[in-house]
């Protein structure tokens, strides 16, 4: 469950153009969950074909089985690992599987009332596979919750990491478009500055602006209009520079009055006023380059490769 790194490009080209990134977002949690559910449908059927009589029984066996992954048992039981840590305050796999266990058990016995007390409905989910056709009853249901739960997983984790993945690559778009001098940034990697050519993106980052011996740490929240916790989670720290998606007027005010610098990415020249944060903390940089596909892909190739 990570964002690609085409998708990381495509986010930061939507923010340049001040246009909403989420559709990047939703596109990948849609191919993950497609992927998904295919595969899930492939083990089923192969199964009918196995000759195997497709049962609660059966699911169990095969999707709870200990020798999965604890987050693939969890989500096959109908909760997700996260759940489950919050519930025993544990993520140990015994924990987990023990929880998964007891949950399915739980659920596959009220499906099985549901469909005794509602003999009027008939709810089948058929499965074609290489010529082979399969119809699932009371086991449709924990197929559709099964789906239902991966694909909420898929969503919370695809968006609480979206912002974060793309922290690092934004800035350093946004510095290379002004040509500051690497001497001018760098970023902070598990508590010790490396320069900006370090180009491992998959943990938590800080990002400096540099004038001599002074850091100005900035920070990236890609958050809606409607979603103003990140702001003023931002705004009770010391942070030079906030860098995001939209902003109220509201935190703009705030931001204001404690001498931060800011930038909205979806308002009017966006991005642009990146330079006058650069002015106003005394940082060297040149007229900005055009955004053009090839000046992009030099500036993609100097932060990726």
């Amino acid at each position: 469950m990570t964002l690609t790194e085409q998708v990381t490009k495509n986010i930061i080209k939507r923010l340049l153009k001040g246009e909403d990134y989420r559709i990047e977002v939703i596109a990948l949690i849609n191919a993950e969950f497609l992927q998904f559910a295919i595969e899930f449908f492939k083990k089923v059927a192969q199964a009918k074909i196995d000759n195997l009589e497709i049962s609660g029984d059966w699911y169990k066996r095969t999707f709870l089985a200990e020798s999965l992954p604890s987050n693939e048992i969890a989500i096959n039981s109908g909760l997700n690992k996260k759940t489950i840590t919050n519930m025993y305050n544990s993520a140990n796999k015994k924990v987990v599987i023990d929880a998964s266990n007891e949950h399915y058990d739980t659920l596959y016995n009220a499906i099985s009332d549901l469909i005794q007390n509602q003999s009027e409905i008939d709810l089948t989910l058929t499965i074609k596979f290489r010529q082979v056709s399969i119809e699932l009853n009371i086991n449709s249901l924990l197929v559709i919750n099964t789906l239902a739960v991966k694909r909420s997983a898929l969503r919370g984790g695809l968006w609480s990491t979206s912002g974060k993945k793309v922290e690092k690559p934004l800035m350093l778009t946004l510095c290379k478009l002004y040509q500051v001098s690497e001497n001018d940034y760098a970023v902070k990697l598990q508590g010790t500055n490396i320069l900006a050519d370090e180009t491992t993106f998959e943990r938590e980052i800080d990002f400096y602006l540099i004038n001599g011996d002074k850091q100005y740490e900035c920070e990236v929240k890609l958050m809606g209009k409607g979603n103003p916790e990140s702001a003023d989670a931002f705004i009770a720290r010391d942070s030079k520079v906030f860098i995001a998606d939209k902003l109220s007027d509201t935190n703009k005010k705030q931001l204001n009055s404690r001498g931060v610098l800011w930038v909205e990415l979806r308002s009017q020249n966006g991005f642009q006023r990146f330079s006058e944060v650069l002015d106003r903390l005394n940082i060297a940089h040149s007229e900005m380059l055009e955004i053009t596909e090839k000046n992009l892909k030099t500036i993609f190739d100097e932060i990726f490769n």
